[in-house]
């Protein structure tokens, strides 16, 4: 008996393409009118009223792929240029000599090996809860991988570590100022106020998120059969087979790679560096790890090409899932959407209407997958709701904050979550099955955060 084959990343996007296309004939057009605060486009409470339907048809289903490479653009050159940069890297065998130190260091002292996954997804978390790290990730995976590999476990906890570590940051962030910055600045909030909760919050997110990933690391560690990816081609990375000598030359590539790290993280959260310098950063890390490492210029060229090459499949998802939003938002049914689910919270108890503002984020995130869009969008609506409830600004802003930060680790309109898995070589479904547990139960934890919030007035 043969097992049906779950459909390719792609499949999946264009069936939702096909989906989205079909809703834009179902549901009204609308539209909230918008204004401008502090340089963000922000929608006017009240405003939302029908407009002249623009249902999308089969020309825009073939063409929203294109728009969605043009949209995503510069998303899609990162991963090619940083793949490249990171193919010149692990062309010098730095990166697998340093592995393998550090997987002989864990044999000699097994509590070292048990701290690695629990003291880096800490890092992630942090960097998540702070300055925001999202597409940023798409590049991590590149270490975690191999990291996680080294010592024996799978794919899917490579993964976990960077990606999963930064989205519970993420969802419980204390100092983001692309989520809880911009949505404090809209609900007239001072920056960053209520600091104490949303930090016990992030503690709890992020223990969650470690336990279940040390949970499945453990029992894929005592029989490989346990990994989602048993038998399958996603074992990904591997490490290098022959013991590599641990060179001076390689000794300085890693500390090239741990130097750019520090640059990469004080240029997020203290110069406002995006996608160009970042990417810049990395090439600049390529080009540097080449030249240490002595590689020929064909050699290096070679490299270089053979990274973009592999990053061909991510940069396919990435422009298929922002196709999915833009066919949406030309078909100007987000706005009806969020209209509608507005309304569900009216009227009921104060606990209640917290948790619902919590769940109408969520469903929002699969249209609009991005925290500084959405606050933008929703925070506007939510704010004066919550005063109408009888809710505190800041309870709506966490609500938003997970609402945000949780479903972006299972959606697969994000880009950034449908690229890591397809960098990662997971598939969806297999990704699906393992997150959605942990999902589940962080959710279970906002839930109970968001009721403590109200019930005890924290603010």
């Amino acid at each position: 008996m043969t097992t049906r084959k779950f459909p390719d990343t792609l499949l999946i996007l264009t069936a939702i393409l096909l989906l989205f296309v079909i809703l834009t004939h179902i549901l009204p057009a609308g539209e909230f009118m918008r204004t401008e605060i502090n340089g963000r486009a922000v929608v006017v409470p009240g405003s939302y009223e029908r407009v002249a339907a623009t249902p999308q048809g089969i020309a825009d289903f073939f063409t929203a792929p294109i728009k969605g490479f043009i949209s995503a653009a510069q998303i899609i050159a990162f991963v090619f240029l940083v793949g490249g940069a990171f193919s010149l890297l692990n062309r010098t065998g730095a990166v697998d000599a340093g592995l393998q130190q550090v997987v002989r260091a864990s044999k000699r002292n097994p509590q070292h090996r048990k701290a690695v996954i629990p003291v880096v997804m800490i890092l992630f978390s942090l960097c998540g809860a702070t300055f925001g790290m999202s597409e940023e990730v798409l590049v991590f995976v590149l270490i975690t991988i191999p990291l996680a590999t080294a010592l024996g476990y799978d794919a899917i906890v490579g993964t976990a570590i960077s990606f999963v570590g930064a989205g519970a940051g993420f969802a419980g962030a204390f100092l983001n100022p692309f989520t809880v910055g911009i949505a404090q600045g809209i609900a007239d909030l001072p920056p960053f106020s209520g600091i104490e909760f949303r930090l016990f919050a992030w503690f709890l997110m992020t223990a969650a998120a470690i336990i279940y990933v040390m949970r499945y690391a453990r029992k894929t560690e005592r029989d490989p059969a346990e990994s989602l990816l048993h038998g399958t081609m996603q074992n990904y990375a591997t490490l290098a087979a022959d013991e590599l000598p641990f060179t001076v030359r390689r000794k300085a590539v890693l500390f090239l790679l741990l130097s750019t790290l520090g640059v990469l993280i004080y240029g997020t959260s203290r110069l406002g560096w995006y996608i160009n310098e970042i990417t810049g950063l990395f090439l600049a890390l390529g080009a540097g790890a080449a030249l240490i490492g002595r590689l020929s210029g064909e050699e290096a060229a070679e490299a270089f090409k053979e990274g973009a090459r592999d990053m061909i499949t991510p940069a396919l998802v990435i422009a298929f899932a922002k196709g999915l939003i833009i066919v949406a938002e030309d078909g100007k049914i987000i706005d009806t959407v969020l209209h509608a689910l507005v309304g569900l919270a009216e009227g009921m108890p104060r606990t209640a209407s917290a948790e619902i503002m919590f769940f109408l984020q969520s469903g929002l995130n699969f249209f609009i997958p991005s925290g500084s869009g959405q606050a933008a969008l929703t925070m506007p609506i939510m704010a004066p709701l919550s005063d109408l409830l009888g809710l505190s600004r800041q309870t709506a802003v966490l609500a938003y904050q997970f609402g945000d930060g949780l479903s972006n680790m299972i959606i697969p309109t994000s880009g950034v979550t449908m690229g890591v898995l397809a960098i990662a070589k997971i598939r969806y479904d297999l990704w699906l099955r393992w997150m959605f547990p942990l999902f589940c139960i962080m959710s279970l934890l906002a839930m109970l955060l968001l009721a403590v919030a109200v019930f005890f007035e924290v603010w």
